[in-house]
C-alpha cells in the first residue's frame, strides 16, 4: 500500500535550447509559463493523516520564485534548460532541501498545456519508506 500526494507550481521564464538543428524554433530565445508538480509518497500516514503536510513544499514554491521566475533559465541554471533536465534538477532540489524531501519520489515539468517531462529515478517505487512488517 502506499500513498501518494502531489503540488502543482508554476513559474515564467525563457530559455533556449542548444544542440537542435539550424532553424529550430526552440534554438531561440522564448518564454514558457512552467508548471512543476511534485509528488510524494510513503507507505504509512504521520499522525496527522498526512503523507506530508503540504505546508512543508514552501521552500520549492520560494526557490521557485526567486531564482527562476522571470530570468533566463540558461543563465539561471548550471543545466541545459529542457523540460526533461529541468525536472531532474527540480527533483534533487527537493530531496536536498525540503523538510520531507526522502519522500519525493518524481517531478513533473510542463512548458504547455499539452506537454510534460517527468523525472522519476529507476526503482524509486522500491525504496519508498514504510514500516517494518507492513505491507507494500
Amino acid at each position: 500500500m502506499t500513498y501518494t500526494i502531489g503540488k502543482e507550481f508554476s513559474f515564467a521564464a525563457s530559455h533556449h535550447l542548444d544542440h537542435l538543428p539550424a532553424g529550430h524554433k526552440c534554438a531561440r530565445l522564448h518564454g514558457h509559463t512552467y508548471t512543476v508538480q511534485v509528488m510524494l509518497a510513503n507507505g504509512e500516514l504521520d499522525s496527522a493523516g498526512f503523507v506530508a503536510d503540504y505546508a512543508g513544499l514552501e521552500p520549492l514554491r520560494r526557490y521557485l520564485d526567486t531564482e527562476l521566475d522571470h530570468r533566463d533559465l540558461n543563465e539561471a541554471l548550471a543545466i541545459q534548460p529542457s523540460c526533461e533536465l529541468i525536472a531532474r534538477h527540480l527533483f534533487g532540489w527537493c530531496r536536498s532541501h525540503l523538510p520531507a524531501g526522502h519522500l519525493v519520489t518524481a517531478v513533473r515539468v510542463s512548458e504547455s498545456p499539452a506537454t510534460w517531462a517527468e523525472y522519476r529515478p529507476a526503482g524509486m517505487a522500491d525504496h519508498l519508506p514504510h514500516r517494518p512488517g507492513d505491507p507494500r
